[in-house]
């Protein structure tokens, strides 16, 4: 299932060969996934260097409250999330799968917490499209994830589906809002 955004038909084959590229997970029996889409009106630059920093998802995911990282933001660094409260955890443990600046890609997978996204992995990329004229980017996040027990495939990927997109508007929000003040370069503290 794909979740689109603002989608023109123009952009919809483009969308199509980057999911088929970097968002294909081998779903098994117990498994659902999902891509979604979003469409910001900001440059790369400046949405990349938001999505990449693991050690601060609170700067544009409204569920985190806080982020402390174990190591040195490499390939295999866990980050240990408090989510606030409104949701069924309060902690997540998560581990740095893929951080490729060049290609644009990020990708973590849940290793622990206290809630039930088992074998979660989610992959997001970021390219490079024009919007209303003028340079914008194109989010793409999939995801896998085991089914809870009691759940159905639709039920789970209904509620990752919800934060996912919760997050993605918050990216376009704040990505946004910055390139309004026409602060278009990679943001590193903020």
């Amino acid at each position: 299932m794909v979740t689109n955004d603002y989608v023109t038909i123009a952009s919809g084959k483009m969308e199509d060969e980057f999911i088929k590229r970097h968002h294909k997970h081998d779903v098994k029996e117990h498994q659902c996934s999902s891509s979604l889409v979003k469409h910001i009106k900001a440059p790369v630059p400046l949405v990349w260097s938001l999505v990449r920093r693991f050690d601060q998802p609170q700067k544009y995911k409204p569920f985190v409250s806080r982020c402390v990282v174990q190591g040195d933001l490499q390939i295999g660094s866990v980050r240990e999330v408090n989510v606030k409260s409104g949701l069924p955890a309060t902690t997540s443990t998560e581990r740095l799968e893929l951080l490729d600046d060049e290609e644009h890609i990020f990708s973590m997978k849940i290793v622990g917490g206290d809630h039930r996204l088992k074998n979660y992995l989610s992959t997001v990329t970021v390219h490079p499209e024009v919007i209303d004229g003028r340079p914008g980017t194109l989010v793409i996040e999939s995801f896998i994830v085991d089914v809870p027990d009691g759940n159905t495939k639709d039920e789970t990927c209904y509620f990752v589906e919800a934060l996912i997109k919760c997050n993605l508007k918050s990216l376009a929000d704040v990505s946004e809002r910055l390139a309004v003040q026409d602060r278009t370069e990679p943001i590193d503290r903020m």
